[in-house]
């Protein structure tokens, strides 16, 4: 699979180099030349599809005048013990540990990084008004800041506690707190705040507590996936990677899926669409299990909030030449 896919690579940028813009029509011919699509077929009925987002939110980097709950820079004495390509196929160990001198040790929980346990060590990257704004911001694994001078910075995704997620929309669906048809990442926002000490100990179920970066330059320009891959809206999907490597291109339907697209005439209603893994996330669990990237801001947000449909994978995987099938020793 190596050889045929880093093939594919050279043969796409050699045509990007050699030749005008590309067109659908071209891109299409590309694709149907070099890939051959395959069913994804596991136990389940279907897959699922549910979506995620880059928020806007107001923060500052000095605390003051409300902003008072930090996001942390990656500490120092955090180590992975996964690859960050790997740690959504394998959040059910951990993923990260902290090195101490007698040895790796489970790091810090969220209620202790929450209670200050990493105060005074300069950790600090900006300051928010709410901390459920911080919770959804290391759901969704990055954000875009609006700073008090009205300056707009970015912030990604750099390493995580290492505790599994916990899912806290089911946790409160289990307990009766919410019915699976109420829930949406909207209504389980306005749930939190409205009861902050309530809110505070239903998010310590979630062990899990992601640390950022703030973008640079050329990075600074788009949201930010897996491998430092700019995420494409509508484009790129979040992928378990015990299935799918990424980069791999997979085609996704869904006919229920009516709110993600827009209605043209002659076509049928729902989701179908040409993506590619360019992220994980340890929600994602499965062989047809996909998150979709819906882009920036509040619209963003609304889509993906409340999209948790069933879905169909189809897996593009490029075609062998004669000669690579006999060094890898593969049939295509």
């Amino acid at each position: 699979m190596l050889f045929r896919s880093l093939d594919v690579c050279g043969k796409a940028l050699l045509a990007e180099a050699a030749g005008p813009k590309q067109t659908k029509a071209g891109a299409k011919a590309f694709f149907e030349t070099h890939f051959t699509p395959h069913s994804v077929e596991h136990g389940a009925d279907s897959g699922m599809l549910t979506g995620y987002y880059e928020p806007l939110v107001h923060g500052a980097r000095q605390p003051g005048n409300g902003y008072d709950t930090p996001v942390y820079r990656r500490p120092d004495d955090l180590v992975n013990v996964v690859a960050e390509s790997e740690r959504g196929a394998k959040s059910a160990q951990f993923t990260h540990m902290r090195k101490t001198p007698a040895g790796l040790v489970p790091y810090l929980t969220r209620a202790e990084i929450e209670h200050g346990a990493l105060k005074g060590q300069d950790l600090e990257l900006l300051y928010f008004r709410d901390p459920v704004d911080v919770f959804f911001m290391q759901i969704q694994g990055s954000a875009r800041i609006e700073l008090p001078d009205g300056e707009k910075i970015r912030i990604t995704y750099d390493g995580k506690n290492g505790y599994p997620y916990t899912s806290i929309g089911r946790a409160l669906i289990d307990d009766g707190s919410f019915t699976p048809e109420k829930m949406s990442l909207k209504s389980l926002a306005a749930w939190l705040k409205a009861d902050r000490k309530r809110g505070e100990l239903v998010m310590w179920q979630n062990q899990s507590y992601v640390f950022f970066r703030e973008l640079k330059g050329a990075e600074a320009e788009g949201a930010m996936g897996v491998l430092h891959i700019p995420l494409q809206p509508g484009r790129s999907l979040a992928v378990d990677t015990a299935f799918h490597s990424i980069g791999m291109p997979i085609y996704v339907t869904s006919p229920a899926l009516t709110h993600a697209t827009k209605a043209d005439a002659g076509k049928p209603a729902g989701f179908a669409r040409l993506m590619v893994a360019h992220d994980v996330g340890s929600a994602i669990k499965g062989a047809e299990r996909g998150d979709i990237f819906f882009g920036s801001g509040d619209k963003a947000g609304r889509v993906a909030g409340i999209t948790k449909h069933p879905g169909k994978f189809f897996a593009l995987l490029p075609v062998a030449t004669e000669g690579q099938q006999m060094i890898a020793g593969q049939r295509p």
